[in-house]
């Protein structure tokens, strides 16, 4: 743990704020997991105790299940703020939604709270803006899943203090992840600045005829080393997540090379955004496993 921080405020009960939250209690940090859904909030909780009895299951935690599940109070309020070291904000890739969650907890969180945004695209100096604590805000950007991901992008706004980008590299480090280190607030960062070529193309290729996903994916998998190929990767995402990162780097940029392809954009429409709606580049049964190939 990092010296100067004992409680994580986790602003989000989603894929990341649930995966933030377990790996922050994994490390032995108090959590406050926030969502104004308690239905969202058994369903994170019931996520996390799966995830970490496998990590127990297999060796890679020493401490019982119930210990690291204790460290985690999920709360429908902003109110535990209050007693916050560290806030990190990972609900969705909506401008004015994380804003409105900056301004709520730059009003409750303590002085010395350092306030850090999941975001995987949007200016972290813009949400800084939003603050009376500028140089107490950073992007911290985990990778999905967050519990088996070692990455983690921290990246410094044009506000952010040498003091709060060093903390938030010891943070990542505590976490038992490996930092990347993005000494200049652009939009996409690092890693999805140099990825998000790769999944448009590959989404316009599939759109053209010339390819089909299955394929795509069988070999990046094969050829290219990865895990998981780019369309199983958009589906645990959300093709909703996909889309709005790009919209946010191109309304930023104005560049038209990062508008969403139209496949994209079509498939957000029709609701079709992957594992959690049962359908986006591949179909789903009701327990998230993969049964088929969606029509595109």
């Amino acid at each position: 743990m990092v010296s100067n921080i004992k409680n994580v405020f986790v602003v989000g009960s989603g894929l990341m704020g649930s995966g933030i939250s377990q790996v922050c209690a994994q490390s032995g940090y108090t959590v406050y997991m926030c969502d104004i859904s308690k239905d969202a909030l058994d369903r994170a909780m019931k996520n996390i105790n799966w995830s970490v009895s496998k990590f127990v299951e297999k060796g890679k935690l020493t401490e019982p299940v119930e210990t690291i599940i204790g460290r985690i109070n999920p709360v429908t309020s902003y109110d535990a703020a209050a007693q916050a070291d560290l806030v990190i904000e990972a609900v969705f890739e909506k401008l004015e939604l994380k804003k409105e969650v900056f301004e709520n907890i730059d009003k409750i969180a303590p002085k010395h709270t350092i306030i850090a945004t999941n975001t995987s695209a949007i200016s972290v100096t813009e949400l800084a803006a939003c603050t009376n604590r500028r140089e107490q805000v950073l992007g911290l950007h985990f990778f999905s899943p967050v519990p088996m991901m070692q990455a983690v992008e921290v990246v410094k706004a044009m506000t952010t203090s040498d003091e709060t980008f060093k903390l938030g590299e010891e943070f990542v480090k505590s976490l038992g992840k490996e930092p990347i280190l993005v000494k200049k607030d652009v939009p996409g960062f690092i890693i999805n600045r140099i990825n998000f070529p790769a999944t448009m193309e590959a989404m316009r290729l599939v759109e053209a005829g010339v390819c089909t996903v299955e394929d795509v994916d069988k070999g990046l998998k094969l050829a290219a080393g990865r895990k998981m190929g780019i369309f199983e990767t958009g589906d645990m995402v959300g093709l909703d997540v996909t889309h709005g990162a790009l919209m946010a780097i191109y309304e930023e940029t104005k560049d038209p090379r990062w508008y969403p392809p139209e496949i994209l954009r079509r498939k957000v429409r029709l609701g079709h955004l992957g594992r959690k709606t049962g359908r986006g580049w591949y179909l789903y049964d009701e327990n998230g496993n993969k049964i088929g190939v969606a029509d595109y």
